[in-house]
């Protein structure tokens, strides 16, 4: 059994007290495998005040020295991609294949990415020729709380960690309970990197407690949070009286506008995609819309893939989905398969329950409806697995209509030949992010939403910029 019980603080693996524990449960076997200790409001108080005493040195150091460690970081990472590729598959169930190559693999990525930013970063800025003697400082925001998720744990970490420490805040981070052991490793590989004492410091807990520690402690400068819109409400509200900084990655429900003259693996690219990760993916393209003359065959081709996807254990090799990643996600998931049904919409492939051969598992039947109204449930809320709805539509005015119509706006996606029509699609979709013909953003790019996705930006300079605040200079000369 692995007991996670102790905290990285100031330096320092230190015990985790005598807080509650939080159970390790396999969603591949639904066998318990571990505990983690939750942390209480004394040792999240601990962390923060870690950060707060570290603070004052680490903002001034220079640019190159965080670079440096970062850099160091990203090197041990690299060398750890295995360890942490099992981690990862063992704590919410990747298969290890996606394991090693997406999830592992992300982090040494989005440091890379991060550090090229670094090269032509300027924190002191010209405001302009009309005011020589103007500059504008970019300075680090403080003590920055980051609080991730479980679905891509080592992504979100990295994403938050490291250009928290480019940008020269000290941090506290909080996983998530369902996935600590990324996150433990994580904190192994920056001690081994010779992160200072303070800079970084690793808790776990629920959000209940640890959570609404970090997001209403008065020394806590910022929070950046990744998780469900219900709970980004929930720390925005939290965190008024201290008026911190609030950023905010939360759900989505993108949608994929396939035209008719969309290139020929435009229907499988979306399912596929969609279900990555078992469908676990805040920016997964979970609404189809296919235009009515293609629709159809769009529906045909759909459903065959869905049947086409191997359902398997994470342990094995091979391209396939494993499990999601417990009890209660499962539940909502098959509650939300059943409401399509009962609402009217047509399953093309899947259903209820779990595929042929499985009895215990969290394993979810990939499942495609069709024949869907933008009204219905499966249409509106943010399923978090694998379950795409399709829905016609008749000309590029309703795509853009049905594709808006939704509270998030984080990811959509166009297929389309015509380069006119994708550009002018793409500047009305109402989101942060439009990928468009199955080509993916580039390297550094934003990762963040509108609406009721958020408004953060991960990754690149705009993601160093999130951790920065802004100062204004006269009288430089």
């Amino acid at each position: 059994m692995t007991e996670l019980r102790q905290f990285y603080v100031d330096g320092l693996w230190v015990d985790a007290g005598a807080g509650e524990t939080h159970p390790l449960v396999d969603p591949a076997t639904e066998d318990q495998f571990g505990s983690v200790r939750l942390a209480d409001v004394s040792a999240v108080d601990n962390a923060i005040a870690a950060a707060k005493r570290a603070f004052p040195s680490w903002s001034m150091t220079s640019p190159a020295d965080r670079m440096a460690l970062v850099e160091r970081i990203r090197s041990i990472h690299v060398d750890k991609t295995e360890e942490m590729a099992r981690a990862i598959s063992q704590e919410m169930g990747a298969p290890i294949d996606l394991a090693r190559q997406a999830q592992a693999g992300s982090g040494p990525r989005h440091m890379a990415n991060y550090l090229a930013a670094m090269q032509n970063f300027e924190f002191i800025r010209p405001l302009g020729a009309h005011a020589p003697a103007d500059r504008i400082a970019l300075e680090p925001v403080g003590v920055a709380a980051l609080i991730t998720p479980w679905n891509w744990p080592i992504s979100q970490i990295t994403l938050k960690v490291a250009a928290a420490l480019l940008a020269g805040c000290t941090v506290v981070l909080k996983p998530s309970e369902m996935a600590p052991l990324s996150a433990n490793l994580f904190a192994r590989i920056l001690d081994e990197a010779g992160v200072p004492a303070g800079v970084f410091n690793l808790v776990h807990g629920n959000g209940a407690v640890a959570g609404q520690r970090l997001v209403t402690h008065p020394d806590v400068d910022m929070v950046s949070f990744t998780g469900s819109t219900r709970a980004g409400i929930a720390i925005t509200k939290a965190a008024a009286d201290t008026v911190k900084r609030v950023g905010l990655e939360l759900g989505g429900k993108g949608a994929n506008i396939v035209f008719a003259d969309a290139d020929g693996m435009a229907i499988e690219r979306g399912v596929r995609q969609c279900f990555v990760n078992s469908g676990q993916n805040c920016n997964a393209p979970s609404r189809m819309l296919v235009q009515r003359s293609i629709y159809d065959r769009a529906t045909r081709v759909a459903g065959d893939v869905a049947k086409s996807i191997l359902v398997a254990p994470p342990t094995l090799p091979g391209n396939h989905i494993g499990p999601v990643i417990s009890a209660a996600q499962f539940e909502r998931i098959q509650n939300l398969i059943n409401t399509g049904l009962s609402e009217g919409a047509r399953l093309v492939a899947g259903g209820p329950g779990r595929p042929a051969g499985f009895n215990r598992g969290y394993y979810v039947q990939p499942t495609v409806f069709a024949d869907a109204s933008n009204h219905m449930t499966i249409a509106r809320e943010e399923i978090f697995g694998p379950v795409l709805t399709i829905i016609p539509f008749d000309d590029e005015e309703e795509a853009i209509s049905i594709a808006n119509d939704t509270p998030y706006g984080l990811a959509n996606y166009v297929q389309s030949q015509d380069g006119d029509r994708r550009q002018r699609v793409a500047r009305r979709l109402r989101s942060g992010m439009v990928e468009m013909n199955g080509q993916p953003r580039g390297a550094g790019s934003p990762f963040g939403g509108v609406k009721a996705s958020g408004r953060a930006r991960e990754g690149g300079h705009l993601g160093i910029e999130e951790f920065l605040d802004v100062k204004s200079i006269s009288g430089w000369d």
